[in-house]
């Protein structure tokens, strides 16, 4: 795949949209645009918080929307009711551009809870599946833990992760549906896939880079540190 071929982008709410959301500003969540330039499609990751605004964006870049892809069911990530705010996302995405919302399976009952998204709304996945926007192939790994239906996106060497997978750190597991034993097999295992030179894209900005390799993040981030499942419950709860 030509490289130029690929349309990435990398939004950060508060700042590139919902720049007046104070919310939006203390979660500094990620929203990713990928998509295909010589095709002008292009799918969401992890719409919420400024839908119009996102959608503002893809048509200053000449692009049209054709699906949205959610890494898990966390309001900060497809909209809904959290800490007493309302956040825009699936359902108001829904309401303006009807398109199909990739999910895993596991997690297609937590995302219609919360977005009021309907069944024939979702499309449901499991590990292994590609979403094709264009001929811009996204592979899809399913990574429990921090929720049952958690997942990655693997597109063009670039890996979308989430709250999966951080540049410090990792997704909180003592939240509903969160395993700490299936997040360090969904770290260890599940992502060993993705090679060093692969950057790394997460959920939030938690750290000073948005971006980092990910041999730099497994060498630095201390959720690589525990030798063992044993050890890593005993730091990260579970053990």
């Amino acid at each position: 795949m030509a490289s130029d071929r690929l349309y990435f982008r990398q939004l950060l709410a508060g700042r590139d949209i919902a720049r007046t959301d104070p919310l939006a500003r203390q979660m500094v969540n990620f929203v990713y645009l990928i998509g295909d330039r010589e095709t002008g499609e292009a799918v969401v990751v992890d719409p919420a918080y400024d839908i119009r605004g996102i959608l503002d964006v893809l048509a200053a870049d000449g692009m049209r929307l054709t699906g949205a892809l959610a890494t898990h069911y966390h309001p900060d990530h497809v909209g809904g009711d959290m800490m007493g705010y309302r956040i825009s996302g699936v359902r108001e995405l829904l309401m303006l551009e009807p398109v199909p919302i990739h999910v895993q399976a596991e997690e297609a009952p937590w995302v219609q809870r919360v977005t009021e998204a309907s069944a024939s709304d979702l499309v449901e996945h499991s590990s292994g599946d590609t979403v094709m926007v264009g001929d811009i192939p996204i592979q899809l790994i399913h990574t429990p833990g921090h929720t049952p239906g958690s997942q990655c996106f693997f597109v063009d060497n670039r890996l979308v992760s989430g709250d999966t997978l951080f540049l410090e750190g990792c997704g909180r597991t003592d939240l509903p549906g969160g395993d700490p034993r299936a997040l360090y097999e969904s770290l260890t295992q599940r992502l060993a896939k993705v090679p060093d030179d692969a950057l790394l894209f997460p959920g939030h900005l938690y750290s000073p880079e948005p971006s980092a390799s990910m041999g730099e993040t497994r060498r630095l981030n201390f959720v690589f540190r525990p030798r063992n499942e044993q050890e890593w419950l005993r730091m990260f709860g579970g053990g």
